[in-house]
């Protein structure tokens, strides 16, 4: 099984961002003398929010399945038998897997991108999906996507040897 290696590290922003938000709050209320049990409940609420719409969906993939849990949803999509692949255009771009069993998953390309393992397991299944002929919409999707990854990973590769 392949994981998500930045997901720690976006959980923990998450937490630090609602703790932030939380102790500035408090601190504004200590200093403008307004700060009261009820209000520091408020602002301990609003923090614990803040901290639950930034948690990241944990990605996972195995032979055959992508699997995406978040905090009370869990989406899973066989990846050998996806039937379209879409990439839903605007400002925070998301990648649109469906499968032969009704399965939806929508993930952020960047976790793919991040995660080169997490790539190869979709790009296995999906083309197990097309030899299979289930592959109806999205193959130029997944080719896109790919060349994308691949020239972000031989960016990487030659900015760490210095070569870029």
């Amino acid at each position: 099984m392949v994981h998500d290696r930045s997901w720690a590290r976006e959980l923990r922003y998450a937490v630090v961002c609602g703790v932030m938000l939380f102790g500035v709050l408090v601190l504004l209320d200590w200093v403008f003398r307004d700060l009261t049990a009820g209000r520091a409940v408020l602002w301990a609420a609003l923090g614990v929010l803040l901290s639950t719409l930034l948690t990241p969906a944990r990605v996972t993939a195995e032979r055959g399945v992508l699997d995406a849990r978040g905090l009370l949803t869990r989406r899973r999509v066989r990846t050998d038998r996806l039937v379209a692949v879409r990439m839903s255009e605007g400002v925070a771009q998301r990648l649109v897997l469906t499968d032969t069993s009704g399965g939806r998953l929508v993930l952020d390309p960047r976790v793919l991108a991040a995660n080169p393992l997490l790539w190869h397991h979709l790009d296995e299944g999906a083309r197990r999906s097309r030899r299979r002929g289930t592959l109806r919409y999205g193959t130029a999707v997944l080719d896109r996507l790919g060349r994308r990854i691949d020239s972000e990973a031989c960016h990487g590769i030659l900015r760490a040897s210095g070569l870029e």
